[in-house]
């Protein structure tokens, strides 16, 4: 009995009939291209994604954001796919911005994405500018830090919003308990009336609010010891300047798991090794071979007729092909013209 009930807790911390529950509609989907490859294989390639973190590409919005793990699977492919964006000066600094609008960025998440809501763009985009000025550029390490923390922990942060607001309206959420010779008495803490809203929430009061939240939480929080830490040398402060605290602590960056310290941010040497293939394929193909004087094709690449077949694919990966099919069209078409 204590087996399963450990079995049945870990499948649900791991969130494994979700999975579980896509294999399953994706394997009904496409039933017909996993009958020449067998269900096992399937599931296999399936659960394997899932472990890579690759299980996420191209998918709808509501998976992505499923399961903690989709989301830090979706942070680490957003940064892989895309840090060169960030590089000054760097080795592929000729081909890419350094400044982007979140509009731009906004772009950016649905070519991973295609229908990711624009509001959480733009409340990632609020944290770095502090307000409203949404054709301001932004820099891709201030951007995807702050786009962590608030796609991460997006309810926790909608709880610390309302949290925020009582506070300032002079409203306490925790009760304390003060101590008295008979018994213990509720009351209510009050906040100093003669506060202005610029100036913040007490930083102390405004810690004990969370501490409760994140022990009575089902979603994803903080670690509080290093919100406590990170809280410990102010005295007040905004919520705009608590989220963005939370963005370039790199305690809580290193606790989250999906992106390296800021130091680290635009070195990934396998994806590099990857580029470098890529490039030298793409040069190899476009020196041309020298041709016969009556203009033959004896000295062109033949394809090679006995190609296995490419085993069959989870349907992200087909929906991946699909895109490159029709941005390989586009272009063709454009050349013609």
């Amino acid at each position: 009995l204590i087996s399963v009930s450990y079995c049945l807790l870990f499948a649900a911390q791991r969130h494994v009939l979700t999975y579980m529950e896509d294999a399953v509609s994706q394997l009904l989907e496409n039933r017909e291209d996993i009958s020449q490859y067998g269900i096992a294989r399937f599931f296999t390639e399936y659960f394997n994604s899932v472990r890579q973190g690759t299980h996420i590409l191209f998918r709808e919005f509501s998976f992505v954001q499923a399961t903690p793990h989709n989301r830090a699977s979706f942070l680490r492919t957003f940064w892989r796919c895309f840090r060169t964006v960030g590089k000054n000066g760097g080795k592929y600094s000729s081909i890419c911005c350094y400044l982007l609008t979140a509009q731009e960025y906004h772009c950016l998440l649905q070519l991973l994405c295609p229908d990711f809501p624009m509001e959480l763009t733009q409340k990632a985009a609020r944290i770095v500018l502090m307000d409203d000025a949404m054709d301001c550029l932004m820099s891709f390490s201030d951007f995807l830090f702050a786009f962590q923390i608030q796609f991460y922990y997006s309810e926790f942060l909608e709880s610390v919003a309302a949290i925020y607001q009582d506070l300032l309206a002079g409203k306490n959420p925790n009760t304390v308990i003060v101590p008295t010779s008979s018994s213990g008495q509720h009351r209510q803490r009050q906040l100093p009336n003669d506060c202005s809203p610029l100036d913040g929430v007490e930083a102390s009061l405004f810690y004990q609010c969370l501490e409760s939240l994140c022990d009575r939480s089902k979603y994803s929080c903080p670690p509080s010891a290093l919100v406590k830490e990170m809280l410990s040398s102010a005295q007040r402060l905004t919520f705009y300047g608590f989220l963005m605290a939370l963005a370039k602590d790199q305690g809580i960056n290193r606790a989250l798991g999906a992106l390296p310290d800021k130091g680290d941010l635009f070195l990934d040497p396998v994806m590099d090794q990857e580029l470098e293939k890529l490039v030298a394929q793409v040069s190899g193909l476009s020196v041309s071979g020298p041709t016969s004087s009556s203009g033959d094709t004896a000295n062109l690449p033949v394809r090679n007729s006995s190609r296995i077949n490419s085993p069959w694919k989870p349907l992200h990966h087909r929906r991946k092909m699909d895109a490159e099919s029709e941005g390989s069209n586009e272009e063709t078409d454009s050349s013609e013209n």
